[in-house]
């Protein structure tokens, strides 16, 4: 009986086995700029390897504003998703993850040692630990409208800070169209200011992990280049924005120019391509410290030491980087990949774009690795510097100064007060190496 039973058992299936072996992922996703790269990752990337893996998975997409305290609320309450997939650093939450430091040097085998970008972004050298692993990241070059800076004589774009303020101030004046840098505590307000502080040689944090932000002249200095651009060249309505606002303003043709991933442009490619054609990419402004801007977003997974399925979420990490390359199509270009095998031949996508007129626009950001450094730059992105990030510290000081509120040595102290506060609440956290 017992060789029959074998013998017939392929040919008999038990429904209500099968579901209550099989397991379940679940996955926190920040909600990409495009949405139908989110479109792919669910429903055919994330639901084929489920089936391959007879594994349930379910996907959860975060508006990016959420995406900070949405990840706390699950770490307050020790459950939630497997794997939470942040737009930027988590080292907040480094306590909370597990050692990613396998799933790198799995990748490893197939696509090479880590790349500094992911390193910078996930290693946390107290711990000697990865508390997440990065794949992708997308750029934020300089977006402007060729014939609005044709009037100001620059059709090529500004290329500096100090062009910014003169060629934006003219195009004000003659044309009544402002220039658009983000100001508000927003991803965009965030990363534009971030990046400006550090174009000026204003760092927040020294490699000890020291306060510098407001010790010297570069940061006032940048205090007042932006109330100075605001005045001369910008509107109010920078101090007004919400998410993505500086994105609709520059479709609305309501500015000249803004900071931004190139979802931007692609979404004027699909909604308006008259309009897109005007549009045209350049690198970050050239400012004290060179040409620099800080990655629009840097994806980077944390599974938490209290997931149910970690070594699920572990393989799906894994596997993950096999489709880097098909990532890099769903998202019209806008993530890079962290491995260059991954899209060898990238340099060439870009410079011949079947979407884009003319076809060699995007050529601009074939050099974006080498202007893109991680966040907590010049070092790694540690607890300290992430919670300023995601506290809006550096938005706050510059709005407190754009609106007369603070003088720019009033609103530097400030911020190195609130900086100062952030650091010596992490010097005191024990950070145990994470578990799992």
């Amino acid at each position: 009986m017992a060789a029959v039973a074998a013998a017939s058992g392929p040919f008999f299936s038990f429904p209500e086995r099968a579901l209550a072996s099989q397991k379940t992922l679940r996955i926190a996703k920040w909600a990409h700029f495009l949405p139908e790269y989110d479109s792919w990752f669910e429903k055919e990337l994330a639901s084929q390897w489920g089936e391959k893996n007879d594994t349930k998975i379910i996907v959860d997409h975060i508006p990016v504003e959420r995406v900070h305290a949405d990840a706390a609320a699950e770490v307050a309450a020790g459950k939630g998703h497997d794997l939470f997939m942040f737009p930027w650093p988590p080292a907040e939450f480094h306590r909370h993850a597990i050692d990613h430091a396998e799933i790198y040097q799995n990748v490893s085998f197939k696509y090479g040692s880590i790349p500094q970008i992911s390193y910078k972004s996930t290693f946390s050298p107290k711990t000697k630990t990865h508390f997440a692993f990065a794949d992708f990241w997308v750029p934020s070059p300089l977006h402007y409208f060729e014939d609005n800076w044709a009037e100001a004589g620059m059709p090529l774009g500004p290329g500096t800070y100090d062009s910014l303020h003169s060629g934006g101030q003219r195009i004000r004046a003659k044309l009544g169209i402002p220039c658009g840098l983000a100001l508000t505590p927003t991803l965009e307000g965030n990363i534009s200011l971030h990046t400006l502080l550090y174009a000026f040689r204003a760092q927040i944090l020294d490699a000890r992990g020291n306060v510098v932000l407001g010790t010297n002249a570069f940061t006032t200095n940048a205090l007042n280049f932006v109330k100075s651009l605001n005045q001369d060249a910008g509107s109010s309505d920078e101090l007004a924005w919400g998410p993505s606002g500086n994105v609709q303003a520059m479709l609305a043709r309501k500015i000249s120019c803004t900071t931004n991933s190139i979802s931007l442009l692609r979404i004027a490619e699909r909604e308006n391509p008259a309009l897109a054609k005007k549009i045209r990419l350049q690198p970050p402004l050239l400012g004290p410290y060179g040409v620099t801007a800080f990655p629009h977003a840097t994806n980077c997974s944390s599974i938490w030491n209290f997931a149910d399925n970690k070594e699920g979420a572990k393989q799906f990490l894994v596997d993950l980087i096999d489709s880097s390359g098909t990532g890099y199509e769903k998202s019209q270009s806008c993530n890079f990949p962290a491995y260059p095998k991954t899209v060898p031949n990238l340099i060439v996508r870009l410079d011949r774009d079947s979407q884009s007129d003319p076809p060699h626009k995007y050529n601009t950001l074939k050099d974006a690795l080498h202007w893109t450094p991680n966040l907590g730059a010049p070092w790694l992105a540690n607890p300290a510097w992430m919670e300023v990030f995601n506290s809006f510290v550096i938005p706050r000081m510059f709005a407190s100064v754009v609106q007369g509120h603070l003088t720019a040595q009033d609103a530097a102290a400030a911020a190195q007060r609130e900086v100062t506060d952030i650091v010596e609440k992490w010097n005191q956290i024990q950070s145990p190496a994470p578990r799992g």
